[in-house]
């Protein structure tokens, strides 16, 4: 079956090589070049070749050197407009046709945001960085746009600032400078990229910025490199916020894995509009500055972009349907890799954390039960960000923990994992080829007793059912919950407390770390809501209401505008407003970052609809096209209806 988000014909004709020559333009926030094709002929007698486009200028299009006419389909509110491009002699199944397209992009390129110098930290240069996932490649270069297909690629990238790809820097060198006098910002250079493992289009990115590199130490006998790389100003933090955890994680991923194929591993720190943790990008992963705290509280957050390594960028999911093969394994291994780090206390205490999430998003979902799914059947043309939460993440990982339990625990179910991983690498595959290799190794390496457990489960529960429930309740370990439970119950009896100065002071929190306290805070929010003179003392107290910890700023605000009629969360909706948007700051800049923004704007259009609305029209633009898509539906006929408090878990705690 085809993607049903693309209009390309990738069945019959499919890209195996792109070359890409772009100059980006800071004025006029544009990026033009040339887009050349290798495509490898899968039927009989194609005429044509369809790509995908979204908003782009096509100035010329030549196939196997010849200059052809192209045309273009009617114009799609969500997949775009086809691009018709004929072959001039009907191609034959195994051969090969070679295209070139001249074009440019617009400024109204869903996948790029072109940031202001005054929007990002150093406030010197101005910052571009992209967001193809799940459907905007094709706003960003006429493509096949779809994870169906895999191709390499390679590039020629022209700009006053430093570039970075989804690709290896091949010159000027691995630190992005020139070394022959040109100047940052003033003089052009061109950046030269590599990527010779086959990733699918929503993997194409592009940053540049006032960017600089710094080298982690690599464990003797691997056969790749992994950094940091960040504005100017940030660099230093982000150095010591990462040095101490990327390689480990990494190098215990290869454990229990195969070995890391892309060669580099890096992280490029965005400006703060960047709209979600992280992004698995291949060879460099896009994240979020707000996990540099200072105390290296949120660096698990890596774990997850490195295990995309594994599952999405190695074993891809066809297309949108099977989100969760990506999601809800990387969220599976990220927290199996908690127990090996650390303890199985830390595993289960991952998997509660998310509970939360994944509860509050099936509430969200009540309209529209289908996107409670695992397995979403989208129709044609249906936009997969509007199904876009932490179901698949997170009743995606429970599902795979069930069936683990089902078969007798993890020695059971890890070499299974191994051999899943080693089946699929560098292919995309549908929920059902993967219950089929399921099925098959168990039958061929397990016993009859493991063939009648994996019939035991019902499938059909996990992957289709809907409802505010998971087909078989989880059961966590509670160990690391407790000393937060007890806290939290502490405070509920204490609310008609007049002395809160003699039960609590901050002490409390010494035995706490950021996750425990996170915990804390979302059990409060399982209470009725606090006095504003309660809710105060704990904003003081623990310094909640001026923590730089945003994981915990938001549960704190989300704690204080529980009940929408209440004086506390009257006043501290325009605290909450001011810091979303970055008021609180000198510079302004915003918490853009979906995770934090969309049930910050909810949980203020919900108390003061003016405020909400206000604040948002001011500071509209400085939010990623994808972040403003979303908070635009807060409001449907004047009711709270935002999908999702969860952003692409692209790294979320």
């Amino acid at each position: 079956m085809a993607d049903p988000t693309s209009q390309s014909n990738y069945i019959t004709i499919a890209t195996r090589h792109l070359s890409l020559e772009w100059t980006l333009d800071f004025l006029t926030r544009t990026i033009r070049g040339t887009a050349v094709y290798e495509l490898e002929v899968k039927g009989n007698e194609v005429a044509e070749v369809i790509l995908d486009t979204a908003g782009l200028v096509i100035d010329s299009v030549h196939v196997d050197g010849s200059s052809v006419e192209f045309s273009f389909g009617t114009k799609h509110t969500v997949m775009g407009s086809a691009l018709h491009i004929p072959i001039l002699r009907p191609a034959i199944k195994g051969g090969c046709v070679k295209l070139a397209i001249k074009y440019e992009t617009t400024t109204n390129c869903t996948a790029l945001q072109w940031l202001d110098k005054e929007q990002t930290q150093g406030g010197k240069f101005p910052f571009l960085f992209s967001q193809c996932q799940p459907i905007y490649a094709r706003s960003l270069v006429p493509i096949q746009d779809t994870p169906s297909v895999k191709f390499t690629y390679d590039a020629r990238v022209t700009a006053v600032l430093p570039v970075l790809m989804s690709a290896i820097l091949i010159s000027p060198d691995s630190t992005g400078f020139p070394h022959d006098g040109r100047k940052i910002g003033h003089d052009k250079v061109t950046y030269v990229f590599r990527q010779s493992v086959p990733i699918p289009s929503y993997l194409l990115a592009i940053a540049s910025g006032n960017l600089r590199y710094r080298p982690f130490p690599v464990p003797k006998g691997k056969d790749w490199t992994s950094g940091v790389w960040a504005e100017e100003e940030l660099v230093d933090a982000a150095e010591w916020e990462f040095k101490e955890d990327t390689t480990k994680f990494l190098e215990a991923e290869e454990k229990i894995m195969v070995p890391y194929r892309f060669g580099v591993y890096d992280l490029l720190v965005l400006p703060p509009s960047f709209p979600y943790g992280g992004m698995e990008n291949a060879c460099v992963t896009f994240i979020t500055p707000t996990l540099l705290t200072g105390d290296r509280a949120l660096v698990n957050v890596v774990v997850h972009e490195i295990t995309h390594s594994w599952f999405g960028n190695g074993v891809t999911h066809a297309d949108a349907c099977h989100f969760w093969l990506n999601e809800g394994w990387t969220t599976y291994i990220e927290r199996l890799l908690q127990q090996i780090l650390h303890t199985p206390a830390h595993r289960s205490f991952s998997f509660l954390i998310g509970s939360k999430r994944l509860y509050d998003d099936l509430k969200l979902y009540e309209s529209r039960p289908a996107y409670q799914r695992l397995q979403i059947a989208f129709g044609r043309g249906e936009n997969p960000d509007d199904a876009y939460s932490g179901v698949p993440y997170e009743k995606g990982a429970n599902f795979l923990l069930h069936i683990e339990r089902t078969l007798g625990g993890i020695d059971v179910f890890l070499p299974y994992i191994k051999n899943y991983v080693q089946t699929f690498m560098g292919k995309s595959i549908t929920t059902q080829e993967w219950k089929d290799h399921l099925y098959a190794y168990y039958c061929e390496h397990g016993t009859r007793d493991s063939v009648e457990a994996l019939d035991s489960i019902d499938w059909n529960a996990w992957l289709h059912g809907e409802g505010l429930t998971l087909p078989v309740p989880a059961e966590y370990d509670m160990t690391l919950a407790r000393q937060s439970n007890v806290l939290a119950d502490r405070w509920d009896k204490a609310r008609t407390s007049t002395n809160l100065h003699e039960l609590f002071n901050a002490s409390d929190l010494q035995k706490l770390d950021a996750n425990q306290i996170i915990v804390f805070l979302q059990r409060l929010q399982s209470y009725t809501a606090l006095p504003k003179s309660h809710v105060d003392f704990l904003g003081s107290t623990y310094s909640f209401s001026t923590t730089p910890n945003a994981e915990i700023r938001l549960r704190f605000y989300q704690v204080a505008l529980l009940d929408p009629q209440s004086d506390a969360a009257r006043e501290y909706a325009v605290d909450a407003a001011a810091w979303v948007v970055g008021q609180e700051t000198s510079k302004g800049i915003v918490k853009g970052r979906m995770k934090f923004c969309r049930p910050i704007f909810r949980a203020l259009y919900a108390v003061d609809a003016k405020l909400a609305l206000e604040t948002y029209q001011r500071h509209k633009l400085a939010f990623h096209p994808i972040a403003r898509n979303l908070i635009e539906k807060v409001r449907n006929n004047g009711a709270c209806v935002a999908v999702s408090t969860i952003e692409h878990g692209r790294g979320w705690l």
